[in-house]
């Protein structure tokens, strides 16, 4: 018999513990997505510097509250690497290729002017490089670095193996695609993490260049073929088989998927550009996802599944997507600012100024880490009466859930 004290029989109610704190557990990874997203899309309606900073602050915050102990959920540092690496190409790009510099512009310093042939008139390279142009490319490269962030917090907080289990059925054929596509990213952190550790252990002297050849190529090959192991166990066990599908069914369903998606495109940039037509807004965005849902329903029909221990939506996965839902409307609807608050004019230089409702939306973004749970750990291994603790658990891991199994080992 197993000893119930050691084991743990959970007299209080369902996600509290004992003393009235909420008991650990992951999170929905959708409501992470959805959280993510939102804030990129926030991120995307502005280049003042200041709030993307807010945005940096916010998912620094949550990411290092609530990530797990997972190999990939260590990889957040990695993400903002490249955003600076990001930011960084772009002003060198800005620099090199010398256009749209004024009059009124502050000259920081001149490159080497190279001629270029008619055909290629507009552009030029090298030549005047200005502190407005420089700062300019430098507020683009840290929006788009934002965005980076936030599909790497998406990547570092959310479970992609969870994650592929909530996929609806219409997308099951592209199963074992989005399995890679969707493993790539958590598995490169993983295989970053294991040759940096081994040339450790190995007493690697070599840096800079000549040591990125030995890093590069094993990670790469590493992470590529653990993705392809999980493709392939993964369409052993049949995920991705269309199964009694007719034709005219899978036709029918990636017609509807390839329009809605074309429409969610057209109405994505609708929104973001403001000189689009009216049509092509919110009602091509409409359009697209009622084509999007009606092709899931149809294609969802064909596929009967099973879930062990299926992901439930409750109040934290509300809060923590609301959250980053409402940031982006309130960025959006550009109530109680200025439209030039967020996208701040460089003539004449001035410091930019910080709203206080993009603030505001931005830290209730950033209040998700407060909302949501604790992560969950692995358990521990039950303990026989009259028996010495065992060692650690091993860890089973499998393609079918992410909740790893524990093993007494004797």
């Amino acid at each position: 018999m197993l000893d119930k004290r050691s084991a743990g029989s959970p007299a209080a109610a369902p996600g509290r513990t004992a003393g009235g704190r909420r008991s650990p557990r992951n999170l929905h990874p959708l409501a992470w997505w959805t959280w993510a997203l939102a804030l990129a899309t926030a991120a995307s309606r502005t280049t003042n510097p200041l709030l993307l900073l807010v945005v940096l602050a916010v998912l620094g915050y949550v990411v290092t509250a609530r990530r797990t102990e997972a190999p990939w959920a260590r990889g957040f540092t990695y993400y903002l690497w490249l955003a600076l690496t990001v930011v960084a190409i772009r002003v060198v790009f800005r620099c090199v290729f010398a256009t749209g510099i004024t009059p009124h512009d502050h000259l920081l310093f001149s490159l080497p002017h190279i001629p270029t042939p008619d055909w290629y008139a507009g552009i030029q390279l090298g030549g005047p490089v200005s502190l407005e142009a420089t700062l300019s490319a430098a507020f683009d490269g840290l929006r788009l670095a934002c965005l980076i962030c936030c599909i790497g917090a998406a990547n570092t907080l959310a479970n992609p193996k969870r994650a592929l289990r909530i996929l609806p059925g219409a997308l099951y054929e592209l199963g074992v695609a989005v399995t890679v596509s969707l493993s790539v990213a958590p598995q490169l952190v993983q295989s970053v993490q294991r040759v940096a550790r081994a040339r450790r252990l190995r007493a690697g002297q070599s840096k800079g260049i000549r040591a990125l050849r030995s890093i590069v190529v094993p990670v790469l090959e590493d992470a590529l073929e653990r993705s392809l192991h999980l493709a392939a166990a993964m369409d052993s066990r049949g995920y991705g088989r269309s199964g009694t599908a007719t034709r005219r069914s899978r036709r029918t369903t990636g017609a509807l998927m390839l329009l809605g998606m074309c429409g969610l495109c057209a109405g994505v940039y609708g929104l973001l550009d403001g000189t689009a037509p009216a049509a092509l807004g919110l009602p091509a965005l409409l359009a697209g996802a009622l084509l999007c849902a009606a092709g899931l329903a149809l294609g969802g029909r064909r596929v009967r599944r099973t879930t062990y221990r299926p992901d439930r939506w409750r109040a934290a996965e509300w809060g923590v997507a609301g959250c980053g839902v409402a940031a982006a409307v309130l960025l959006f609807g550009t109530v109680g600012y200025a439209a030039t608050d967020l996208n701040p004019s460089l003539y004449p230089l001035s410091w930019p100024s910080l709203p206080i409702v993009p603030v505001l939306a931005l830290l209730l973004a950033g209040a998700a880490g407060a909302i949501a749970p604790p992560p969950g750990r692995t358990p521990e291994p039950a303990v026989l009466p009259g028996q010495r603790p065992a060692g650690p658990a091993r860890e089973t891991r499998g393609t079918g859930t992410d909740r790893p199994h524990t093993e007494v080992t004797k």
